[in-house]
């Protein structure tokens, strides 16, 4: 298993030095240990030279088995915890960085129900999210569900997103109780880049008003968008679930949008695994008690006042 692990971290690093650091072992030593898995398995699975030149055919054929026996490894040492009343270990959640204001949610009533239990949550895109479920480096992830690609999961939706329009109180249209896409597209605004899905959504939503977007400002992290909009000299398009974390800024307001015609939904998505992960089905048994829609439902009245 450790030689595995080793494996696992050199083609993860692609340098010897931090891959030793990762699995906090001397160099030589990681070195030894992919020597002997070479030897047990009969085939050379890593090309050398002076530095790390990557996996040969066989380790890249070897990866993907390593990744699922390590997987299944740490699967079966969470079942024996369960055997014993007692979950422990640590749960690997992944997050859409639009979806890590829903993150605390999750995790709190989680913790509480199994304090033995650690949490890693990480931020990451939906791309990277389908490659890590795959490769069985997060055992869960927070996500949108409606992309097309999310087959070999399973998936239980937690809320739908509603936009909303974020604006200095004097804006014009901080009037309104409903803003038009049109309307919000001529304004200045910061939002998110368009690497990042929630952009590609609203972008689908304006060309479906007939608008495009063009923002003044991009940025990859919603803190940056909510420090931008704070000097009252942007406007933006939030997703509700933020003001959850950020509030809205002084001196600026928040407006209804129109409804697009489907809502995103966003999600618990876990892989399509035999046993599941202990962990992950614990986290999805605790959201059976928790309703995030009405919480946010709630919220978004408070804040539009009605």
């Amino acid at each position: 298993m450790r030689e595995l692990e080793y494996l696992v971290a050199l083609a993860r690093e692609r340098h010897f030095a931090r891959a030793a650091t990762a699995c906090h072992v001397s160099q030589p030593s990681l070195s030894a240990g992919i020597r002997r898995l070479e030897r047990d398995l009969g085939v050379p699975l890593v090309r050398r030279g002076q530095r790390f030149d990557g996996l040969t055919a066989e380790g890249e054929r070897v990866l993907p088995w390593a990744h699922r026996i390590l997987a299944d490894c740490q699967a079966l040492r969470h079942d024996l915890a369960t055997m014993r009343q007692s979950l422990s270990g640590t749960l690997r959640l992944g997050a859409i960085p639009t979806a890590l204001a829903a993150a605390p949610l999750l995790t709190g009533p989680f913790c509480e129900r199994h304090p033995h239990v650690r949490v890693s949550l990480t931020s990451l895109s939906s791309r990277e999210i389908d490659r890590q479920l795959a490769e069985f480096e997060i055992d869960v992830a927070l996500t949108y569900l409606d992309e097309a690609d999310l087959g070999g999961t399973h998936a239980r939706p937690l809320y739908e997103e509603r936009y909303l329009l974020l604006t200095p109180d004097d804006g014009e249209l901080a009037g309104r109780d409903v803003a038009r896409w049109a309307e919000v597209a001529a304004l200045p605004l910061c939002l998110l880049s368009p690497r990042m899905r929630n952009r590609r959504i609203l972008d689908a939503v304006f060309a479906a008003s007939g608008a495009v977007a063009v923002p003044a400002v991009e940025t990859d992290t919603v803190s940056a968008l909510f420090a931008h909009v704070a000097t009252h000299r942007w406007s933006s398009v939030i997703a509700h679930a933020w003001l959850h974390m950020f509030g809205v800024p002084d001196g600026m307001r928040v407006v209804g949008m129109e409804r697009p015609l489907q809502a995103p939904r966003v999600g618990l998505v876990m892989a399509d695994r035999t046993p599941e992960p202990v962990l992950a089905r614990a986290l999805l048994e605790v959201t059976r008690d928790l309703d995030l829609r009405d919480t946010f439902d709630r919220m978004l009245r408070d804040h539009l006042g009605r």
